[in-house]
């Protein structure tokens, strides 16, 4: 009877995560550039990310917080994990994360990350200064997420993320909030078997507002300044529906390969599908990689038929040591490698501390 509740458990949040995921699920190409906040899709973290985030269905911790919140409730106590990516390097373009979960009660986690992205000083350029000369100014895109991820069985695994969005410079900002949901399947022997559903980046539409879109005009026939308020149009953020599994090789001496594979709807722009491996000499060292396939990406730059950046092989590693074996307390580093079409790829470190 129990497990004859876990199959029909699963098959229930299916049914109802699948039809509300239907208007994100045609990933319609023709829209590509017309959602905004599309940092909500970056990965800023370097395990899941080595192996092209392939992982949805089996990762586990804080960095399930961007993946699939579901896996945060697997966290036994707490966790810490600060990261750095120089994204797309050349562009002098950077990413901060910082992030924690801790475990609540039996089986919930509590969950909270921090993402910072920066581009350095900008000229700033008017109609009448178009070279510059008036000074520098920064853009500033932060997201604020806080989750809660429960295990409702010994099988199933589920989560939801709130996240606060910001986007501004000195005189125009925008607000937002958007919302996460995931849940994971494990099954086997000995869990060696997984499966994850995660919707997100769901939520209203975001407007920027701020003293930079108004200006000062005179009135044909008036000698009086007035101010004029521009209206910044509304849009809408990327919304994903990702469905994953994954599967564990177990060897003797506790090494581990792991095949993992996940498809992407992306709402405004290509479907993609990741396909990953990861090998694990005893949770000591950990290398992994991946591949990440979308329609038209071997298409030249230049066409519109390539519109993504950011695809193809991933590879990343992890270097973890023991500092309580009772409690499985433990610290590591890791390093993961992005490819890019143009420009020198994207580089993550990320130091992660468990105990």
């Amino acid at each position: 009877m129990k497990t004859l509740y876990k199959y029909l458990t699963v098959v229930l949040v299916t049914v109802i995560v699948f039809p509300l995921a239907q208007p994100s699920f045609a990933g319609n190409k023709d829209r590509s550039g017309q959602a905004g906040a599309s940092e909500l899709l970056i990965n800023p973290w370097a395990r899941s990310s080595g192996w092209g985030s392939a992982n949805m269905a089996k990762v586990k911790g804080l960095e399930a917080m961007w993946g699939n919140v579901a896996g945060t409730a697997f966290t036994q106590g707490t966790q810490l994990i600060f990261s750095h990516t120089q994204w797309l390097k050349g562009t002098g373009t950077t990413i901060n994360a910082f992030g924690l979960t801790q475990k609540v009660g039996d089986a919930g986690a509590l969950g909270l990350q921090v993402m910072s992205m920066g581009f350095g000083e900008i000229d700033i350029t008017t109609p009448t200064s178009p070279e510059g000369g008036l000074g520098t100014f920064k853009p500033s895109l932060m997201n604020f997420a806080i989750s809660y991820a429960k295990g409702f069985s010994n099988s199933i695994y589920g989560g939801v993320v709130i996240k606060v969005i910001s986007e501004s410079i000195a005189d125009v900002s925008a607000v937002g909030v958007a919302i996460d949901a995931g849940i994971q399947y494990v099954t086997g022997e000995h869990d060696q078997i997984a499966f994850g559903v995660a919707l997100k980046n769901v939520g209203p539409q975001l407007k920027f507002s701020g003293d930079g879109l108004s200006l000062k005009t005179f009135l044909s026939g008036q000698e009086t300044q007035f101010t004029m308020e521009q209206r910044s149009a509304a849009f809408e953020i990327p919304t994903q529906l990702c469905i994953g599994a994954a599967y564990d090789f177990l060897f003797p001496k506790d090494y581990r390969l792991t095949l993992a594979g996940n498809f992407t709807s992306n709402s405004f722009t290509k479907d993609q599908f990741a396909l990953g491996l990861e090998f694990s000499l005893k949770d000591y060292l950990m290398l992994r990689g991946g591949y990440t396939y979308e329609d038209g990406m071997f298409e030249s730059i230049e066409t519109s038929e390539n519109t993504n950046i950011n695809k193809g092989l991933s590879a990343g590693l992890s270097v973890q040591v023991p500092l309580n074996k009772e409690n499985g307390s433990y610290i590591g580093i890791d390093y993961s490698f992005r490819e890019t079409t143009s420009f020198n790829h994207t580089h993550n470190f990320g130091i992660i501390l468990n105990f």
